[in-house]
Parts: C-alpha cells; structure tokens; sequence
C-alpha cells in the first residue's frame, strides 16, 4: 500500500531519515519501533505531507504521492493520527466526528440558501455515520460529552474513530497508546484489529509498548539513526542482537539473559514517557 524508497529528510546537519526504504503491504497491521530519535515520528511527517522530503520518493498503491500536501493524501484515504491528540476541545464527540466528512454542502453558502433539503439530507447521513462510529468504539456515555473533558486514553479512541469518518486507505497512528491505561488500551488494540479485519484498513503504528506491538503486529520494522535496521515478526526483533544493541547499547550484548529483559522493560518504560 506504501513503498517508501531511499528517503532522506535533513533539518541542517541532521539526517532525521536516511536513506530509509520499505514497505507498509495491503491489509497489514505494521509496526515500526526504534529508540528515541531514530527518525519514527519524522518518516511519518514526510509520509504525511508535513515535511518535503531532502530525497527520495513515496508511493501510495502505485501513485508517486511525494511532496503532496496533507490534504490531497487525507483525500486519497492516507491518514495520520498523532501521539498528542489533537481533538476540537470545545465540539462535543459527535460533532467532532461530523466535521470530518470533506466539501459538506453546508460550508457552500449558495447551498445553505438553495439546497437546504440536500444540505439536511447529508448532515442527518452524517450525523448517521457517526453514531455507528460511537458504537464500533463504545462511545455512546461521552458522545455528548466536550472533547476537551475526555481523558487520554478517550482522546486516542476519538483520533482513531475520526478515521472511520474517511474513506481510508491506510493509517499512520503515532502512539496511540502513549499515556493510556492498560484497560483502554486493550479497548484500542481491539478497535485497531476490528477495523484491520472486518472494514480491511491497512495500519503503521509507532509504538514503545512491546507487548502491545507484539499483539497486533506482523511484521514490525527497527528504525535506528534514521535508517531500517531491520524487519521481521515481533518475536525476531526482539531477539534480534542488532535490535538490542541499537535500543540498549552494547554493553548489554554479553550480559545474561534475565538482566537483558530487566533492561529491556526498563529502557521501555522510560521510551514511552518519552516523544519518538
């Protein structure tokens, strides 16, 4: 669905993504770890249309789609969410999630004035849509509720259900789990698979939580010093030396097994209180 091919994007002196190369397939749940500062949050951003990047080329389901803004990506279905919600603070859930749908008849003025029965056609279509949205994400006791009062882990299921108002392709989630409870996590990850398997959305998610990456992910990609270190299922990264080296340093390489793994939750506690 995404080919990312020798993909550079410099700020300065700093090579954030270097030479980076691979691919998010069709159907896929990926996942993309690294430590903090290999160039995860910035591949997205270039991905994304926020940066231009230094090099390199991007294709979506074929298209060259390199340079394109973030809005002609949202409509041809790419999206991204990101790590701090970024949610309309003063609208309700449900009308956070009706203002998603692109060119509504009710920002044309000449159809608020002469297309008033399309006009409130569409919006009760919508506003349709959205309730089944509620529901998928069992978000019926805040629908009504200001964005702004919902806790983190609320705030990460409204950005993945303002997905679901789209046609999507494919999603970019950037740690959706940071700063969530266990419990609402669990709600998320069931979402995610939900969405992948019954609606067929293609997911690449940023994540520090292993455990959580273990359960929805395959095949997972190391990013290092902005660059794909390597690639694999969970299970092969994670006993990969060159994976531990890069996240733990090389100290770590010799010692025995149990204090590599005290390491690992260590390192991984700190990463995740921490931004990609």
């Amino acid at each position: 669905m995404i080919r990312v091919d020798s993909l550079h994007k410099h700020f300065g002196g700093l090579r954030a993504v270097d030479n980076a190369t691979l691919e998010i397939q069709q159907g896929a749940i990926t996942g993309l770890i690294g430590p903090n500062g290999a160039g995860k949050t910035t591949l997205f951003n270039v991905i994304a249309g926020v940066y231009t990047p230094t090099s390199g080329h991007i294709y979506l389901d074929g298209e060259d789609i390199t340079g394109l803004p973030p809005h002609q990506l949202f409509a041809k279905g790419l999206i991204r969410t990101f790590q701090i919600a970024h949610e309309f603070s003063s609208l309700t859930v449900r009308e956070n999630f009706m203002m998603v749908p692109g060119m509504q008849s009710g920002e044309r003025l000449m159809s608020a004035w002469l297309r008033r029965a399309a006009m409130r056609r569409q919006e009760r279509h919508i506003r349709d849509q959205a309730q089944q949205v509620i529901e998928f994400l069992h978000l019926a006791q805040v629908a009504d509720e200001l964005a702004g009062n919902l806790s983190g882990g609320q705030k990460k299921l409204l950005e993945l259900g303002r997905t679901m108002m789209t046609d999507a392709k494919v999603v970019l989630l950037d740690e959706v789990g940071a700063g969530v409870n266990r419990t609402l996590l669990n709600d998320i990850g069931d979402a995610i698979i939900r969405l992948n398997r019954e609606r067929g959305y293609t997911f690449c998610m940023i994540e520090h939580d292993m455990a959580f990456i273990t359960r929805l992910c395959d095949p997972v990609i190391v990013m290092a010093e902005g660059s794909v270190l390597t690639e694999g299922s969970a299970a092969e990264v994670k006993a990969d030396e060159r994976v531990i080296e890069a996240y733990l340093g090389r100290g770590l390489k010799n010692k025995p097994a149990a204090s590599v793994q005290a390491s690992s939750a260590q390192a991984s506690s700190v990463s995740q209180a921490q931004p990609a």
